[in-house]
């Protein structure tokens, strides 16, 4: 067995089931926290991988842009929770660029892997995506939208990080007289 192909494995499973559950639209924004630390049964931000951090990052990836849609990777808390995108979606989605490049004990190692492979990356400190992936319990939700839907998964560990996904919908609003459409679920 080569060298994280578990955890490579692990992560293509998580997405696969993300993407099954999460009712994502082509163009939608997709934040991923990650620690490397947790992956590898060890504590938050004491055991960061770079070769770990790139094997998972390019997973995840490559599926989620199979999928159609746009990433945003969470940086650690040495950089406040960044987040590294590519240009393109972050003028897409009207985010204003901030001039730091992460580095794999400050913004982790997850975040340099995006830096590496993503195409014009840049960072920017918020964003309201439309669904989210948390690989480790690194806190993601104050990167989504404000109505949160978990996402239940058969299998949510990669390596030894526990996983929790959320998807997003419209607020409700109105009374007892108003309808809802289903198709925004």
């Amino acid at each position: 067995m080569g060298e994280f192909e578990k955890e490579i494995k692990d992560a293509k499973r998580v997405v696969s089931e993300f993407l099954a559950q999460a009712k994502l639209k082509r163009g939608e924004l997709v934040v991923i926290g990650c620690s490397t630390s947790e992956i590898a049964s060890h504590q938050i931000g004491s055991y960061s991988n770079e070769a770990l951090g790139e094997a998972v990052f390019v997973a995840i990836f490559e599926e989620l842009c199979q999928a159609g849609l746009a990433v945003a990777t969470q940086c650690c808390e040495h950089l406040n929770r960044a987040l590294i995108l590519s240009e393109a979606d972050a003028k897409r989605f009207g985010y204003d660029v901030v001039n730091v490049v992460p580095q794999p004990k400050a913004g982790g190692s997850f975040s340099t892997a995006a830096w590496k492979y993503m195409e014009h990356p840049v960072a920017v400190e918020h964003i309201q995506a439309h669904a989210g992936i948390d690989i480790g319990d690194t806190l993601i939700g104050m990167h989504l939208k404000p109505v949160a839907v978990p996402v239940r998964l058969e299998h949510p560990v990669i390596g030894g990080a526990h996983i929790v996904c959320a998807r997003t919908r419209p607020k409700y609003i109105g009374g007892e007289r108003a309808h809802y459409s289903d198709a925004l679920e």
